[in-house]
Formats: structure tokens, C-alpha cells, sequence
């Protein structure tokens, strides 16, 4: 049985760093099989019953580098194409008596974030159907799986089950957001997706209401600041390039002409936000200043990662905020996650409390 990992394309040598952490915590026996730019990690257990409670159990808002994961018996290879679906039939059948399930509620099909798995869209969704028909039934063993079937080229595909309730709420991890054409940059889909990802929906009308306070560190020209005034917020835009025109005109910006990591904002705010290009040492030190200082009470951020060493890196950088935040004797939450709509680099959350 193998734990399947999936991530942006790049990024394997960080999830199999990832998933090696995760297991050893856990308890979890096996090794890591990684191929550079595939977009996925298997890691091969010895005992399935552990990978199925890790799986189940294991907090998946926790993972920084891994998008999606699911539990399978194997990558299948050389299918037929004239009948994909039967050897991947009898490939699945085993593997759900192993652990205990009669059968899945439903059956999705995934695509890879690479231009050959793209390709392989159609045929996945077209395979996944005739599965469903063969697999699914009406009342499954276990309500929270979710049947997983991911070609990674058109002889070879994964099948397995995920836990629902563990997961992404996007399929893959893939969010559907759209770029509003009034936005200065698309860059402002970051922040609207850090949002959606460390922010409950039902808690948005009390942690982004109207009339907020927030600073943009780095702002021009103004992809971040846009979703702050999109929310009716009041902004602080802090940086020596150009803001755009229309976000001027809103009334709710203030644009400082300074270096964001001079920058003191004069009353504590409710939010920042910080897309500052530097070594992300220099960032977290400095949210870890505005957390000590109580300047803000929320705060969205990024890390620029370098060409290597990235997932040492994050964990760096997470203990320079924390142990800030400790010695000062703050509870905080803090979390990081390279979003769908990063690219070298992760989002980071602080919430103080």
C-alpha cells in the first residue's frame, strides 16, 4: 500500500521531506519513492492499518507542501487500452477488502498538475465513470471515503480513497477562483485564496467585515490591496512603487512612499498583508516584530523560498515567528501552505490571540 502525495510540479523533494516528517511522528513504517517535475510522491507503507489511521487522523491542514493525498494499492501500469477499467477494478477490489470496505460512495477522477496530466483529463473522467458503475454502491462501509483515480499517462493510473473529511475542499486542491478584470494584478488571487484556506466561511463576515484597519506591505500596484478594499476595509498601502489609479480614487487607500520593513503603522490594525520579494528570513523577523508588538491582529504573508533547502527553510522561518511570539508570552496561531496560486514560495497565517 502506498500513501500518494500530489504538489505542484517542482516541489517533490519537499513533499517526500514532508511526508517522511509526517510518518515518522506517526509511527508510520516505509519509505519515499520521489521522481523529479511528476507533480507526485508515493511513500510505501509496511503496515496498512497505520496509513489508513494517518490518513483519517492526521490534521491535513498541516501539511505546507502537500496539495492533495490518498491511500492506494499501487500505481497500475500497461493497461489496455481497449479496457482500462477491469484491471483497475481488480487492482481496487482487494485493496478495499484489506482495509475493511465493501465499497465507496463515489469515485473521482484527478488530474496532475503537469501538461501530460492535463492532457489526460477526458480519458480519467471517461474511466472514472464506467469505475463508478463497477465500484460504487448505496451503502458504503465507511461514509467519509472517496474513490481516487489518477492517470499519469495513458497505460498507468493510480486508483485508491481519500478521506473526505481530510482533504482539500477542492478537488486536488485545485480552486476554481476567477481573476476580476478590475484587478491591478493577478496576484491578488493569492490573497483571496490564503483566505479561503485559513479562514472558515462562516467566520469571514467577523474576520473580514467591513471598516477594518489593514496595512499592505509591498503593496504596488495593489493585487493584495484590491482584495482589502474589495471587503470594504481601510488600507495602508506601503510601498515606493505605483499604486493603481482606481484604488486611489476608492477613497479607502493611503499609499506611503516607504520601505515596508521600516514601516510602523500608528495604531495597531486588524489585518496585514506582506508580498515583499526578500530572503524570508528577513520576513519572518519582521512578522514576527509586528506579532510581538501587537500591531496587527491577523496577518497574511509570503516567503519567497530559494533554489534550495526550501522545506528547511519554512521550518526556519516558522520558528523565528514563534519564538518571538513565545518569549513574549502570546498565543498565536501560525500556520504556512504553498497555495495553488503560488509558485516559489508559501503563504504564511498568524492569528493572535
Amino acid at each position: 500500500m502506498e500513501i500518494v502525495a500530489l504538489c505542484r510540479i517542482g516541489f517533490e523533494k519537499e513533499v517526500a521531506a514532508e511526508l517522511v516528517d509526517v510518518c515518522g511522528l506517526q509511527d508510520v513504517a516505509g519509505y519515499v519513492k520521489a521522481k523529479a517535475d511528476t507533480g507526485y510522491v508515493q511513500f510505501v507503507v509496511q503496515q496498512p492499518e497505520q496509513a489508513f489511521a494517518l490518513l483519517r487522523d492526521y490534521p491535513f491542514e498541516e501539511l505546507i507542501f502537500i496539495r492533495h493525498w490518498f491511500l492506494s494499492p499501487g500505481l497500475e501500469e500497461d493497461l489496455n487500452p481497449a479496457d482500462r477499467v477491469t484491471p483497475l477494478k481488480l487492482r481496487m477490489l482487494p485493496f478495499l477488502a484489506d482495509l475493511g470496505q465493501a465499497g465507496l460512495r463515489s469515485i473521482e477522477s484527478i488530474v496532475l498538475d503537469t501538461n501530460d496530466g492535463k492532457a489526460l483529463s477526458r480519458l480519467a473522467k471517461g474511466v472514472a465513470h464506467h469505475l463508478h458503475k463497477a465500484m460504487v454502491v448505496d451503502k458504503p462501509t465507511e461514509h467519509g471515503l472517496r474513490g481516487q483515480l489518477v492517470f499519469t499517462s495513458g497505460q498507468a493510473a493510480f486508483t485508491g480513497l481519500c478521506f473526505i473529511q481530510n482533504v482539500s475542499p477542492w478537488t486536488a486542491g485545485v480552486p476554481r477562483l476567477r481573476l476580476a478584470k478590475e484587478a491591478p494584478s493577478r496576484a491578488t488571487l493569492k490573497l483571496e485564496e490564503a483566505w479561503h484556506h485559513f479562514i472558515p466561511a462562516k467566520k469571514w463576515d467577523t474576520r473580514l467585515a467591513p471598516s477594518m484597519k489593514a496595512v499592505d506591505l509591498g503593496a504596488a500596484p495593489g493585487g493584495w490591496t484590491w482584495q482589502l478594499v474589495r471587503r470594504s476595509m481601510f488600507v495602508d498601502a506601503v510601498d515606493n512603487g505605483p499604486m493603481a489609479p482606481a484604488l486611489m480614487d476608492s477613497g479607502q487607500v493611503r499609499h506611503h512612499l516607504v520601505d515596508g520593513f521600516a514601516y510602523q503603522p500608528a495604531k495597531p490594525v486588524d489585518w496585514l498583508v506582506c508580498d515583499i520579494a526578500d530572503k524570508p528570513s528577513k520576513v519572518a523577523s519582521m512578522i514576527a516584530r509586528w506579532g510581538r508588538e501587537r500591531w496587527c491582529r491577523e496577518a497574511v504573508f509570503n516567503l519567497k523560498l530559494p533554489m534550495k533547502q526550501r522545506y528547511q527553510e519554512v521550518h526556519k522561518c516558522k520558528a523565528i515567528i514563534v519564538d518571538a511570539l513565545e518569549d513574549a508570552g502570546i498565543q498565536h496561531q501560525l500556520r504556512f501552505k504553498q497555495l495553488y496560486h503560488d509558485r516559489e514560495e508559501v503563504t504564511g497565517h498568524l492569528q493572535l490571540f
